[in-house]
């Protein structure tokens, strides 16, 4: 599995296996040699060999991790600092939860956005063979009466026209986007610069904020849990969660706060990671010695925070699209009929 990246789900899975066997006593060298006995893949039974072969020659865990270049350099960096802290299973677990919670992100973006892309299509489609071909029906038709159709209709159908002749030139250009959207999903390097500018230009606004604060708060969350202080922990938490200029100043107004001698709460608050509310929280969990569990519960809070959020943008979305394609279809079908039924009238 060299240079292939480990999805989210099985670094979840992972974790959590190896901390029910750590914490059910048994090695790190014996979980990593049950589990590799367990694999179904070829390429994971590879690499949980490679990490009992390293352990064998007696590295720890976090360097067998790193030797195998496919684990991300968060889990990597996490683990090192729970064995350093005698908390590797409080880490892994913590750990499971996190990247659990990745997963269950990406799935919730992925199903909110494919759904109104679907009905966005259909309503294009519909459209579309309204005035290529349905109207050039009721051309015909009104042409045979020795009338018109309305001026509206005929700009419409001349503009269907205009489609079915320049039909090649288009289908050429939707497949120009189509591979250049293509090419920056296989090439890392271009889905990288792509992924960034989108960041810059909106990482820190709207559902992007949301998502970006989620992160570095269960990140914090789960340094504080390996044993990390809190300037660690904001360290770690704005590696995992930054990249976008707008967020990472954020961070760094959060971490000049603390410099001054503001407390967690106060800093968060200010440099706008967390809410007024949420920071209310953190400062009484800091009052009562138990920040820890604080910050895990506005993880929670956050994450729940997100989905409503997406659920609300799709919630909006999805009728907008039903409406409107309604009112365009039913404009479209008017411009035809009702002149029609006049005639129709007028006959009879």
């Amino acid at each position: 599995m060299k240079n292939k990246t480990l999805n989210n789900t099985y670094l979840s899975m992972l974790c959590s296996e190896l901390a029910m066997l750590l914490d059910a006593g048994l090695t790190l060298s014996d979980s990593v040699q049950i589990l590799g006995e367990d694999e179904s893949s070829k390429d994971a039974k590879v690499l949980m060999q490679s990490l009992y072969d390293s352990l064998m020659t007696g590295n720890h865990f976090s360097a067998a991790l790193k030797e195998a270049e496919v684990f991300p350099r968060y889990m990597v960096h996490m683990i090192e600092v729970g064995e350093k802290t005698g908390r590797l299973v409080q880490t892994l677990t913590a750990l499971s939860d996190y990247y659990e919670r990745q997963t269950r992100l990406a799935v919730t973006i992925k199903n909110s956005v494919l759904y109104p892309a679907v009905l966005l299509v259909l309503m294009i489609v519909v459209v579309l063979i309204l005035i290529v071909q349905v109207l050039p029906i009721f051309n015909d038709i009104f042409n045979r009466l020795g009338t018109q159709m309305d001026p509206f209709a005929i700009r419409l159908m001349q503009f269907g026209g205009w489609l079915g002749n320049a039909s090649i030139g288009i289908a050429i250009v939707f497949a120009v986007i189509f591979l250049m959207i293509l090419i920056m999903w296989l090439i890392p390097g271009i889905r990288r610069g792509a992924a960034q500018f989108f960041a810059n230009k909106w990482g820190n606004r709207g559902i992007f904020g949301k998502i970006a604060s989620s992160r570095f708060v269960f990140a914090m969350t789960l340094g504080m849990a390996s044993g990390l202080d809190t300037a660690e922990s904001i360290s770690v938490a704005s590696a995992v969660s930054g990249g976008s200029k707008s967020v990472d100043e954020m961070h760094k107004k959060c971490t000049t706060l603390l410099e001054e001698g503001k407390t967690l709460s106060e800093s968060l608050c200010e440099s706008g990671i967390l809410s007024l509310q949420d920071g209310k929280m953190l400062s009484v969990g800091s009052v009562s010695g138990k920040a820890d569990l604080a910050m895990a519960e506005i993880a929670r809070r956050c994450d729940i925070n997100v989905r409503d959020s997406i659920d609300r943008i799709v919630g909006r979305v999805e009728p907008t699209l039903v409406i409107l394609s309604s009112v365009v279809v039913g404009i479209i079908l008017l411009s035809v009929m009702l002149p029609l039924m006049g005639i129709m009238t007028s006959i009879g």
